[in-house]
């Protein structure tokens, strides 16, 4: 109905309080600036339950009315999810779009997707999310007016919108399928090659892809707003302990995530999900931290990854006063969780000595014996083991003294062998 301008929106804020299911205030403020919007004002209240009609109710509509006219707002942002009927209902009272938080969070998604796979997924919830406002939000189109030369069986426009829609709807999910399958066969790959995998998981702006570069040496974008990153990266790291692993950054988690981002993100969040450790990264500097440290364990329930095993990251400690980096561990010297700063790498090391501890390899040493025709096998070597002396005779035959993880003893199962011992 509302077209969106190119820059300069000015957004009025609601922000009610019920009796549950309570948002916070400072959040939408975030979700409205990372959306590109300036906040000019914000309308707060209570209400025992929402208004059936306009959500608000005829004394707070009117204050909308005023502060929309007095500031010159662009759009009203609603820190609550709002049925299509009340959507419909504001914008024709206010004379401006309105926008709830289920449509403000796609908006962000939208403009965060870089990737193949995040287009389609944004596009895919932003579809959904929309088939739901076709019912009731286009009412006018549901009968076809008659006239000379226009009656007779036809499509109505909403059952074009309709059949577009669901066609667009089931492409994108065919091509989303695909790059499931893609990533389903990489994480077989990596379990076949008994590789590790860690996923980065928690509120977003907790400081997850800071500490994603600072681990794995990557520079993915950064930056100090709700969801910076959306697409998903993995990148391998190396160990103090010589053993790899891959490390997953995944989509920052929010309260109440809209279930259209949950289902449509499914592919991605399953790297938390079939993860072999999650590293729960927390803001130790947020007043709220557990408050959203229950929101995030809750979005892991819903994704099913509730039951992989977790580790605290407290960061950003460098905005806090007395707290050096350290581990906290239970009564059985397991660690729990790790304090660190990612943007001044003060406790990396502590969080590499856990990890380190966690994936634990056993390496031994053995002395090869190849032939000239089984240089694939040295080859392969080369790449999973160290190798500590080699020598060649005069037939080309190989002699290699190694050292190597026991998972990749298979590679020597067509090779002579035997222990060495120093």
């Amino acid at each position: 109905m509302f077209d969106r301008p190119e820059s300069g929106e000015r957004a009025v804020l609601v922000h009610l309080t019920f009796r549950s299911g309570q948002e916070d205030l400072l959040e939408l403020k975030e979700l409205a600036k990372s959306a590109g919007t300036l906040p000019v004002f914000v309308v707060t209240g209570s209400r025992k339950r929402p208004d059936p009609k306009y959500y608000v109710g005829k004394g707070k509509l009117e204050e909308l009315k005023l502060a929309v006219e007095t500031y010159g707002a662009d759009v009203v942002l609603f820190n609550h999810p709002l049925a299509p009927s009340q959507e419909r209902n504001l914008e024709g009272a206010l004379g401006v779009r309105v926008v709830d938080r289920n449509g403000l969070i796609l908006d962000i998604f939208a403009q965060r997707a870089q990737s193949f796979e995040g287009k389609l997924q944004v596009e895919l919830a932003q579809l959904k999310h929309l088939s739901t406002r076709l019912v009731r939000g286009w009412t006018h189109l549901e009968r076809q007016k008659g006239g000379i030369g226009l009656r007779g069986p036809g499509e109505t426009q909403l059952e074009t919108d309709r059949r577009l829609l669901s066609l667009r709807i089931k492409q994108i999910q065919q091509r989303l399928d695909k790059v499931d399958k893609q990533r389903h066969q990489g994480r077989s790959k990596r379990k076949k090659a008994e590789v590790p995998s860690v996923s980065l998981v928690g509120y977003t702006n907790a400081g997850k892809s800071s500490l994603f570069n600072t681990l794995t040496g990557a520079d993915i974008y950064t930056a100090d707003q709700l969801f910076a990153t959306l697409d998903p990266t993995l990148r391998s790291c190396q160990l103090p302990n010589n053993s790899e692993i891959v490390i997953a950054d995944t989509v920052g988690f929010i309260r109440h995530l809209p279930h259209e981002l949950v289902a449509a993100f499914k592919s991605t969040l399953q790297e938390a999900s079939e993860a072999d450790l999650l590293l729960h990264v927390i803001d130790a500097h947020s007043e709220d931290r557990d408050e959203i440290i229950v929101q995030v364990n809750h979005v892991l329930g819903d994704i099913e990854a509730d039951k992989v095993r977790q580790i605290e990251v407290f960061n950003k400690i460098d905005l806090l006063d007395n707290i050096q980096p350290h581990i906290d561990r239970d009564d059985a010297g397991n660690p729990l969780r790790v304090w660190l700063s990612a943007e001044t790498g003060a406790g990396i090391d502590l969080l590499n000595q856990v990890l380190a501890e966690l994936f634990s390899v056993k390496k031994v040493k053995r002395r090869c014996y190849l032939q000239p025709d089984q240089g694939h096998i040295r080859a392969k070597l080369f790449t999973c083991a160290k190798i500590i002396d080699e020598h060649i005779d005069d037939f080309g035959a190989n002699e290699l003294l190694i050292e190597i993880d026991v998972r990749y003893l298979g590679l020597l199962k067509e090779v002579k062998t035997e222990e060495f011992t120093e």
